[in-house]
């Protein structure tokens, strides 16, 4: 029993390699076009001066929600400003905004199939499980591997850590459905691709911008991991702080880090108001309930009921 042991781990190298080998050229291409999204992206925010993307960023939290907002964004980014971390700041940002974007454009769809079928609802379950329980250093590895060190793997390992939220919360709001409000759509004629666009999703869509709203937090929370593979901005300089023991740095970029993402925050969840951001604006900051309410049925029932059948 003391020679008892599984290879698994050099059966994961073995693998790897073989991956890397046969479709180096793909993680090359996606290399490629992401440091080229996350580098232009960083030269929109990095190179206009800083009070013309705080006035822009608190016009869009003053559209999303309102005045409050709108102070609130300015005072946080102007504070970033005041601690001298604007540009690692604007680094952050477009990395984080890089890979949530990827994240959600990848977990809805997804979210969605599970929902409509429960076969792929039981593939992605333990999938899901997986990604979300094995230590965020782990994603490291292989995107080390494959892409090398810089912002790419950083997103690639950003991206791995953050999809699992978007999906379940995605099918979870689909699932979450009243089945009469489908069963009208369908007694009306209307199509199932109709009936996903114009009762599932809208009645969904409280759940499916929270599972939006954990994509990006979470993708906050890899900040710090991603500057250990030398993506720099924020996370560089808490990484570096803690290489030299300097608090007051580490505070600094802690404090840049916790006004990114309340700001994030408070937008999105504003936008998880199913009025849209002109009804969130009217209202005071409140999440709408996961459940549709007998009001969302009337309506969608009666929006069924002008949708031609042909």
């Amino acid at each position: 029993m003391e020679n008892l042991r599984l290879p698994l781990g050099a059966w994961v190298e073995a693998l790897l390699d073989f991956i890397g080998a046969v479709f180096g050229w793909l993680f090359d291409a996606i290399a490629l076009a992401l440091g080229a999204i996350y580098e232009g992206l960083d030269w929109v925010l990095v190179t206009p001066p800083f009070w013309l993307i705080i006035i822009a960023l608190a016009a869009l939290a003053y559209w999303v929600k309102g005045w409050k907002l709108a102070l609130g964004t300015a005072l946080g980014l102007f504070l970033i400003v005041l601690l001298d971390q604007w540009e690692n700041a604007m680094d952050t940002l477009a990395l984080v905004l890089v890979a949530a974007a990827i994240a959600i454009i990848i977990s809805i769809p997804v979210g969605i199939w599970a929902a409509r079928n429960d076969t792929v609802s039981r593939i992605v379950r333990p999938i899901l499980d997986f990604l979300q329980t094995i230590p965020a250093f782990v994603y490291l590895i292989p995107a080390i591997i494959f892409f090398g060190v810089g912002a790419v793997p950083g997103m690639i390992a950003t991206i791995s850590f953050a999809l699992a939220p978007g999906v379940r919360l995605t099918e979870l709001g689909i699932r979450g459905v009243d089945s009469e409000v489908v069963e009208a759509g369908q007694a009306f004629g209307a199509t199932p691709g109709r009936i996903l666009r114009q009762i599932q999703l809208p009645l969904a869509l409280p759940s499916i911008m929270a599972g939006v709203n954990q994509i990006i937090m979470l993708s906050l929370s890899m900040v710090v991991i991603a500057g250990m593979v030398g993506a720099g901005g924020l996370g560089g300089e808490i990484v570096r702080a803690l290489g030299r023991i300097n608090v007051g740095l580490a505070f600094e970029a802690g404090i840049s880090v916790v006004m990114i993402a309340m700001i994030l925050d408070r937008m999105t969840s504003a936008l998880a108001d199913k009025g849209g951001p002109r009804a969130a604006s009217r209202r005071r900051a409140k999440r709408v309930d996961a459940a549709p309410t007998a009001r969302d049925k009337q309506d969608a029932a009666g929006s069924v009921s002008r949708i031609p059948t042909r």
